[in-house]
């Protein structure tokens, strides 16, 4: 149990109401002055969004203090966990930005918990039941309506410690026994109701391998780990605020030689038009809907990253919402707002056209080739200049030009003047089309007294617009994500979210080109493509870039729409 102690002031500016119960406890003495708390995954899949959130209040809430935060597996089901989800939850969690003082697992201690449910069942306060799950859950009864006692409540000690230990030496079938506490079948807790704490299962533990064929259930090991650790706070979501009772109810009876932990909840983080069930993420990977846990339209923290997100941006969010009480789920567009905030101030600035048509100058100079100094990011005028090439042979997007412009449109179109960004003014005079009639090159003739973007006559034009130089273009492919599921809350409607998954989540386009820069990205950095948001290069695949969020702000519209 560490030793380590906290100090009275916070090391933060953070203020709600856990660090408002951690502060009376040290105003009292408890836990000797001490703050250790901890993140206690289980390793059945990826982290996801909701987990930063949980990680962020488990550290923040030990650092306040100058405490400890470890992060321990709850490692009691073998047929869902693996070393895999082990390792990339370590990596998530030290991505995000925190360093566990220590790396437990539950099942570092199931010879303890075992010993312990021995002691349980000596006290006269634990049984080994028979009966199979559906009969056990149907006998819990409900809500208003008592439950019923099973036929082995009864057993005495010893029966019960010899079923106990023949469970243990792997003498029975899977699901043929459990051991059960004597609590209260009528209890209005229904996690009073003789709760399940030993299950037989025969599979392949990740670390333990095949020395034990039984495995307490969560509500035996999470009490039992903290205090065995010396956490001094456990922090939980709002969903476990039901099994405080038996949380204090299981370390109440042992022999603990030190004060026992506090379980305290809080509301844990949704997101609109996104799902946080493991269950459901996972669904969506076996199934061959997404890519895997780290396809960048998943929640994951995995996905997430690969898409660009800062870990700084997620973490800053997770601190700006707060903490509460009270269940809500955030607007996704307010996350976005805090990563678009912080890809403004680093990210560098390149020049792409994902659908591109040619733009030729036909009056400008045959083999003159100019080159214009662009900064690289206009936030940070440390980050220096680049030097962009320029010919008049050029690509600009299609939607950047109209053969009949709509009401206000006022990028280029026959007879129109726009500025291209960094270079000249540039007029339209002709086109030329496809046999379907497609637009697929503009002519256009440009003003060499306008270099640099400006007119010495002091003429204005009412848009400027992107471009790449086609004899130094570089071939890219980007990934447009939208929403990943059509409604504010999926499955609101149904019930089950995957109902309202959107079928054009993604959009693939090979035939992007960018400016020859962008070549130099490294594989996860995020650069902004000008006019069209910030885009991070694939991990694995050279030129291959995911569109993190757009320019637009949403979530300041929204704000201010409601105001």
């Amino acid at each position: 149990m560490s030793q380590s102690r906290a100090t009275a002031s916070p090391a933060s500016s953070a203020n709600d109401f856990i660090n408002d119960i951690i502060s009376a406890d040290n105003a009292q003495g408890t836990y000797a002055g001490r703050v250790q708390t901890r993140f206690p995954p289980e390793p059945n899949g990826r982290l996801h969004i909701g987990h930063a959130k949980a990680i962020t209040v488990d550290f923040d809430s030990a650092q306040n203090y100058d405490g400890i935060c470890n992060l321990r597996f709850d490692d009691t089901n073998p047929e869902t966990e693996e070393t895999e989800f082990v390792d990339s939850i370590i990596t998530d969690v030290r991505w995000l930005g925190f360093e566990p003082a220590d790396i437990f697992y539950a099942s570092d201690y199931f010879e303890q918990l075992y010993q312990w449910a021995e002691y349980l069942i000596g006290k006269g306060l634990a049984y080994v039941d028979e009966q199979d799950s559906e009969t056990i859950s149907a006998q819990r009864g409900g809500y208003g309506k008592p439950g019923i006692e099973s036929p082995f409540r009864n057993r005495g000690i010893e029966e019960n410690l010899d079923q106990f230990r023949r469970m243990r030496a792997g003498e029975f079938a899977d699901g043929s026994r459990v051991l059960r506490a004597k609590i209260d079948m009528n209890h209005e807790n229904m996690q009073l109701r003789d709760p399940v704490l030993y299950r037989i299962r025969r599979g392949h533990h990740h670390r333990t391998h095949d020395a034990w064929v039984i495995y307490p259930t969560y509500d035996w090991a999470h009490g039992q780990s903290d205090a065995i650790e010396g956490v001094t706070h456990s922090l939980c979501t709002l969903e476990f605020a039901s099994h405080r009772p038996l949380y204090d109810w299981c370390l109440e009876q042992l022999p603990l030689p030190f004060e026992k932990p506090k379980q305290i909840e809080f509301a844990r983080l949704e997101l609109t038009h996104t799902v946080t069930s493991k269950r459901r993420l996972a669904k969506l990977v076996d199934n061959g809907i997404l890519d895997g846990w780290d396809d960048p339209r998943m929640p994951t923290l995995a996905g997430l990253r690969k898409r660009g997100y800062p870990a700084s941006a997620i973490v800053a969010f997770c601190r700006g919402i707060g903490v509460s009480k009270t269940n809500s789920r955030q607007a996704i567009e307010e996350l976005e707002s805090y990563v678009r905030r912080d890809l403004n101030k680093v990210a560098q600035r390149r020049m792409a056209v994902l659908r591109p048509i040619k733009l030729t100058l036909t009056n400008w100079p045959e083999g003159q080739v100019e080159y214009f100094e662009l900064m690289n990011n206009p936030e940070n005028p440390d980050d220096g200049t680049r030097k962009v090439a320029f010919t008049g042979e050029l690509f600009i997007e299609s939607e950047d030009f109209a053969e009949v412009p709509p009401p206000k449109f006022f990028r280029l179109s026959l007879g129109r003047e726009v500025r291209l960004r960094g270079a000249y003014f540039v007029t339209a005079t002709d086109l030329v089309t496809d046999d379907q009639g497609n637009v697929v090159e503009v002519l256009a003739t440009y003003d060499p007294a306008s270099k640099g973007g400006n007119s010495p006559d002091g003429r204005k034009v009412k848009s400027t617009i992107h471009w790449v130089c086609r004899p130094y273009a570089v071939p890219v492919n980007v990934a447009l994500y939208d929403r990943l599921f059509t409604t504010t809350v999926p499955g609101d409607a149904t019930g089950e979210p995957l109902d309202d998954l959107n079928p054009d989540s993604r959009e693939l386009l090979n035939v992007c080109l960018a400016e020859a820069a962008l070549a130099e990205t490294e594989p996860g950095e995020v650069v902004q493509f000008e006019r069209l948001g910030y885009f991070a290069a694939d991990p694995q695949q050279e030129l291959f870039f995911h569109r993190t969020v757009g320019l637009r702000d949403e979530w300041a519209a929204i704000q201010k729409r409601q105001r």
